[in-house]
């Protein structure tokens, strides 16, 4: 680079990537919305706008017919010819990679809006002159491909394009509306469309593609350095500009030798709008800094903050200068960091290093970002560099947030137990128990995640370590999110609960009228029975953990469970709440997946024996193939059966997880049916509490049956009741939802109860079985969750 009479070598390159800015997102949103407000005011407010664009043509049609057809012919002309004058700008302007972009989004848009019901439509453009040139133009001027074309290389052009002449261009195509209007004619629907399809096909290709950053103005960086007696003899480009600044180092004649240089463009700002947006919205309030009006107050922040660590002599660089430069760059100079990298240092420094955190933290600084290379030794001295994400007057969260990431860094460059310990003789074992509440993958920075390698496996070692060395069982994380992952899945869990209950409510009337004709003691005593249910299914969850956890807390955890089955498929929710009670209270994942498999097995071996027994004492024939509610449902079941069974056998990823995951839990259940067999009375109580949910899911359907009449016995409702929620259960549908209903219905068919008495009957004991006790452990399981029981 030559600058007044001077050469200064430049190595490295200096051309900038083309990136993705925030604008090019937001124009994506925008140009969306716009194509579905066309379409919507076409479809269903069009008879609307029509009159609405008469009455304003009335008003503002001022011309006469001659004019307004010489208006008419003055635009048309522009219009034309405007694609060909952007062509012309990027052939002058030698920028032949954009004439790929040009030509696809005009294509793309042309060919869109060609394709009818019928195959691909020709654009009917006739390039002879007839005798009037504005029917020639009007071919052009009312077609929606032409206007679509415009739209589409107008977008994709404009970030290369100069400021003025894209403005006048833009205003040129967007008066198209107010052009009709004027020379009183109604703007076509479809030539808005068009419109619509063109901005939304070129902002597509330019979110795609990516734009061209600034110009770098190196020159004027310079200058400013001269002034301030820092003359530069040459630049190295240290990391080229993208998602953050440009970093370069300059050799100087002055008080330095070497400065950094740090260059911030427009779209160049390391958090995006849109991060940081997304960053406020999940997380807590306390968790996320003020945001910075602008570019320049971000890095002026930065600067100050960093002047600020150095009046504590805890800074490893020293602020040269901060200056807004032309473009709308930004310039951050400062010395080269002192010393070496903590991962470079030995053992015997740790101390040191969580001793100049806590005098950071004695003057309110957080540093918000300790990777391992900004935290730094020079001469037996820890200074800290890379203040991007610090805050003066910190609070007391971000100082624990800091310690939190500084137990992560020296955990991975020193290991775990020299880094904990160090933090415990130089901080107090209180401070960091209250920090390591923070060791979560949230808490961690970006930069931070990317420097430290495997760094999820290294918070979790920190966290177990200051466990093991404060001899606490356990330490609760503290929530960082607005939104726990708990609250998440009850909020997930309350819609599906809503998707699932719409049929039902949707019977609720024609339910109504026939429960006029019930007997309610029949349904009090349906009531009573289905709750042998809830002790059965605690009782052999008790057993089957070993009598580890108590029998009340159980008992409350099934009727809660009731909400979590009943939103997924397949029960698959009630399992892992099971699965999740038990490790609260105390047993290992591996112990209490093996707890609730081992019941769920004896559960089948109870099913099966009680429907072979029940069978024999009916002692019929009936027709049992109305028991299935639809083949397509167990076709997709066995379907989707085989799939998984075959993903299992082919992804190696897959098999191993089997070995190393499922294996050890199958051995643990084969070992307690082994130990259940010579402990008869814990075999007994699984078996007594597995019969009890199967008769008293029987018995609530019997009370129901003869809550309208009855007309069946005992041993046919336990028939059907275990038959039709097998089969049901097969069904994809959150809680078995319609499937149940159908296969219960269709069995008290097939053994000769009426539609009339069998439809209530079912839906009786759903009421009772379901729906009642899903509200009831809606606030059960949000009553578990705030007392830390699941």
């Amino acid at each position: 680079m030559r600058l007044d009479g001077r050469e200064i070598p430049v190595t490295g390159s200096l051309l900038q990537p083309l990136t993705r800015r925030t604008t090019d997102i937001v124009r994506v949103m925008l140009a969306s919305l716009g194509l579905a407000v066309v379409i919507a005011g076409s479809v269903i407010t069009r008879p609307e706008w029509l009159a609405l664009e008469r009455s304003v043509s009335d008003i503002v049609g001022f011309l006469t017919p001659d004019q307004s057809n010489l208006v008419y012919l003055i635009y048309g002309i522009a219009i034309l010819f405007l694609p060909f004058a952007i062509l012309i700008e990027i052939i002058l302007g030698r920028r032949w990679k954009l004439l790929a972009g040009y030509g696809a989004a005009g294509l793309l848009a042309v060919l869109l809006l060609s394709i009818t019901g019928t195959g691909l439509s020709a654009p009917q453009w006739h390039l002879q002159v007839p005798d009037r040139l504005d029917t020639f133009l009007s071919q052009f001027l009312d077609d929606p491909r032409w206007i679509a074309l415009l739209a589409a290389v107008l977008t994709v052009s404009s970030p290369w394009l100069p400021t003025r002449p894209r403005r006048w261009w833009w205003f040129l195509l967007l008066a198209f509306a107010p052009m009709h209007l004027v020379v009183s004619t109604v703007v076509p629907a479809r030539a808005m469309f068009g419109l619509a399809v063109g901005w939304l096909v070129g902002a597509l290709i330019v979110w795609v593609v990516g734009t061209p950053a600034l110009e770098v103005p190196l020159d004027a960086a310079v200058r400013v350095l001269d002034r301030e007696g820092y003359g530069v003899t040459g630049f190295i480009v240290r990391r080229p500009a993208g998602s953050g600044p440009l970093v370069l180092a300059a050799t100087v004649e002055g008080p330095e030798h070497e400065l950094v240089i740090e260059m911030y463009g427009k779209h160049q700002r390391s958090h995006g709008t849109l991060r940081m947006v997304w960053r406020w919205l999940t997380f807590r309030s306390s968790e996320t800094a003020a945001l910075h009006g602008s570019l320049h107050r971000a890095v002026e922040h930065r600067a100050l903050v960093a002047i600020a660590a150095g009046q504590l002599d805890l800074s490893g660089t020293r602020v040269v200068l901060v200056t807004a430069l032309d473009r709308g760059w930004v310039l951050y100079a400062h010395t080269v960091a002192a010393g070496q990298a903590i991962d470079t240092a030995a053992d015997e420094v740790l101390p040191k290093v969580w001793q100049a955190v806590d005098a950071l933290h004695e003057g309110r600084i957080a540093h918000g970002d300790l990777r391992p290379q900004d935290v730094r030794v020079d001469n037996g001295r820890v200074v800290f560099t890379g203040f991007g994400s610090a805050e003066f007057g910190a609070t007391d969260t971000q100082l624990q947030t800091d310690i939190a990431q500084l137990l992560v860094t020296t955990t991975a460059t020193h290991g775990k137990e020299a880094a904990v310990r160090a933090a415990i003789e130089a901080l107090g074992e209180e401070a960091i128990l209250n920090s390591s509440r923070r060791l979560t993958k949230s808490a961690m920075p970006a930069g931070l995640r990317a420097a430290i390698p495997k760094w999820g496996d290294r918070v979790a070692e920190a966290h177990e370590e200051v466990r093991r060395q404060t001899g606490q069982d356990k330490i609760e994380a503290d929530q960082i999110t607005r939104f726990s992952r708990n609250q998440i899945i009850q909020l997930v869990l309350l819609i599906a609960l809503v998707y699932v209950a719409y049929p039902f409510i949707s019977q609720v009337p024609t339910f109504f009228t026939q429960l006029r004709t019930a007997n309610w003691w029949w349904a009090l005593l349906g009531l009573g029975v289905s709750t042998l249910t809830y002790i059965g299914a605690a009782a052999a969850l008790w057993a089957c953990a070993s009598r580890l956890v108590r029998l009340r807390d159980l008992i409350i955890m099934q009727v809660a469970n009731t909400f979590a089955a009943t939103t997924t498929p397949a029960r698959v929710g009630g399992l892992a709440l099971s699965v999740r009670f038990l490790q609260k209270g105390g047993l290992g994942a591996v112990r209490a997946t093996a707890a609730v498999a081992l019941q769920q097995a004896v559960q089948i071996i109870t099913h099966l024996s009680l429907l072979v027994l029940f069978s024999i004492v009916a002692g019929t024939s009936a027709d049992l193939s109305r028991f299935v509610p639809d083949p397509t449902i167990i076709y997709l079941a066995v379907g989707v059966g085989v799939g998984i069974i075959g993903t299992f056998m082919f992804v190696p990823t897959l098999r191993r997880w089997l070995n190393a995951s499922v294996r050890p839990q199958l051995q643990e259940v084969l070992g307690e049916l082994g130990d259940l067999a010579r402990d008869p009375k814990r075999f007994a109580i699984i078996l007594a509490g597995s019969a009890a949910i199967i008769l008293g899911m029987a018995g609530s359907l019997w009370a129901s049956v003869q809550a309208f009449g009855g007309g069946t016995t005992f041993v046919t409702v336990t028939i059907v009741t275990m038959i039709g929620g097998t089969l049901a259960s097969a069904a994809p549908t959150p809680g078995g939802v319609g499937a149940v209903e159908a296969a219960l219905i269709g069995g008290l068919a097939a053994f000769g109860l009426p539609a009339s008495i069998a439809v209530p009957s079912v839906l009786l004991y759903r009421v009772l079985t379901c729906w009642l006790p899903v509200f009831c452990g809606w606030f059960l399981m949000r009553w578990m969750t705030q007392r830390d029981m699941i």
